[in-house]
């Protein structure tokens, strides 16, 4: 469900601070947080539960979620079955 139109969009206040370019480093834990457009070129570091996975914010993000671009499980992959073929012994 997306917020109200009336409210302003969500972003967290230790996230808000480090939007400058100054910072090096920018790691994030709040995948909740919207992405503005004063973030546009920098690098995140977005925490997906086991990782921080590094991300360029582009123009076409500004609106969503930073969690959209941070997958949080891995695709499965079925193992193939190997088949061995007997020789019949005459």
């Amino acid at each position: 469900m997306s917020r109200s139109s009336w409210k302003t969009p969500f972003i967290d206040k230790s996230l808000l601070k480090r939007l400058h370019p100054m910072h090096e480093k920018k790691p994030t834990w709040s995948r909740r947080s919207t992405i503005y457009p004063a973030a546009v070129g920098l690098k995140l570091h977005i925490y997906n539960g086991k990782e921080m996975i590094s991300r360029k914010i582009k123009p076409e993000m500004v609106g969503h979620k930073l969690g959209e671009f941070v997958m949080t499980r891995k695709t499965f992959i079925p193992k193939k079955k190997k088949v061995v073929l007997k020789k019949n012994k005459k």
